[in-house]
């Protein structure tokens, strides 16, 4: 990508979206574009094609996406299907024809199968049942990754895919209904200080291991991997390494000096038991994630204070 190239980022003001444009902010690239939701509905074909028609992008970042955590997807697994494979249609198809240079399309970890070896490497696509939680939103996205390499089959485009682990960072969702697990803590510990709450409640058992991406590292893997890499074959994103819950729960404890108990709902779901992505791909290809679990939630929870506390 050069400095002046038309750079469309599809998701601009989601997690991942506002993180790439403020990378790309940050490193000189002076021409990007972009829509709000209410200016631009990516599930509408016509107004889709109205856009590519009007701008023309030589790159697109494909971050748009309807996302949630456990009890979002379960309880609206209709849109999360039918949003997710509009969205990508609409802007695979037509970057296809108005012939955009690169297009990168973001995916999600909930792509592998529930049982899958650990770490997970990326040829464990497809190799068995998905989390039935998640299984919606999960078919959506291995449909955007077979769609990308079916039109580099096809017209040789060239759209690479990746498939980042669990982000957080700046601009996520901290409804405690529909958010992941991450920022639904943050928000709970921070609540329970202001509130003199004697304890914390989360949700399962506490057992389960996760892996957590801070979302700029993410960004930064997206353009790196947009300047560097042409694989057909997706591309997985994440540290190489896991905490459990209860862990996690430990560090956001003590980052918001709070002083009550934990405690934990074992009658509410986990989960998939353990996930975390073989990035050895990613390492050879000369990216490793550069920012710390505890350092990621301290920036995590000071944007949190300026931004949302009391909101």
């Amino acid at each position: 990508m050069e400095k002046s190239s038309k750079i469309y980022v599809a998701g601009h003001r989601g997690l991942v979206g506002s993180a790439i444009v403020r990378l790309l902010q940050q490193r000189g690239y002076s021409n990007l574009v972009y829509r709000t939701h209410k200016e631009l509905d990516l599930t509408d074909q016509r107004q889709v094609k109205q856009f590519f028609d009007q701008e023309k992008p030589d790159f697109v970042f494909l971050a748009a996406a309807k996302v949630g955590g456990i009890y979002a997807n379960n309880t609206y697994p209709a849109e999360f299907i039918f949003s997710n494979l509009e969205i990508q249609n609409n802007v695979i198809h037509q970057s296809h024809i108005h012939n955009v240079k690169k297009l990168c399309f973001l995916g999600s970890s909930c792509i592998y199968p529930k049982l899958a070896p650990q770490p997970m490497k990326e040829e464990y696509l497809l190799t068995g049942k998905l989390e039935p939680t998640n299984e919606p939103y999960a078919i959506a996205k291995i449909a955007g990754i077979e769609m990308a390499k079916s039109y580099n089959r096809q017209y040789g485009t060239n759209y690479i895919s990746v498939m980042p682990t669990n982000l957080y960072g700046p601009n996520d969702n901290f409804d405690l209904q529909n958010s992941h697990v991450l920022p639904a803590l943050i928000r709970k510990f921070v609540e329970a200080k202001k509130n003199n709450a004697p304890s914390v409640v989360l949700w399962g058992t506490g057992t389960p291991r996760r892996e957590f991406l801070y979302v700029d590292d993410m960004a930064d893997a997206c353009i790196f991997l947009m300047n560097t890499y042409d694989g057909s074959e997706f591309v997985n994103i994440g540290t190489g390494e896991e905490v459990t819950i209860l862990e996690l729960a430990e560090i956001i404890k003590s980052t918001v000096v709070y002083g009550g108990k934990l405690e934990f709902d074992s009658t509410k779901p986990d989960g998939t038991p353990r996930k975390l992505l073989d990035v050895s791909k990613l390492h050879s290809l000369g990216w490793k994630a550069k920012v710390s679990l505890r350092d990621g939630i301290k920036k995590t929870i000071e944007w949190y204070l300026a931004n949302k506390n009391g909101n």
